[in-house]
């Protein structure tokens, strides 16, 4: 079975690789904006608030090797949020 809809790389992109902390061949770009980020604290990246602002310029949790797997884990707690959008 194919695994190619883990990861894809977008090197047409004028930011490409745009965090720096990640090996070329490894870079995933399905997670551009990455969904983790309504975690807050609960993400797992590494982070700072700016401003009250949350910075994740320094994280490459959505971008590494194994990215799918670990943003695929923490899928149910983002759910969990999004439906308590819902209820209101």
């Amino acid at each position: 079975m194919s695994e190619n809809y883990k990861k894809f790389q977008h090197k047409d992109c004028e930011y490409f690789p745009c965090h720096k902390n990640v090996k070329e061949e490894d870079y995933n770009c399905l997670f551009c904006y990455c969904p983790l980020y309504m975690l807050k604290d609960k993400c797992g990246g590494n982070y700072k608030f700016a401003y009250g602002v949350k910075d994740c310029s320094e994280c490459t949790i959505p971008h590494g090797a194994n990215s799918y797997v670990y943003v695929m884990s923490k899928m149910g707690e983002v759910m969990e949020i999004g439906s308590d959008f819902d209820a209101e």
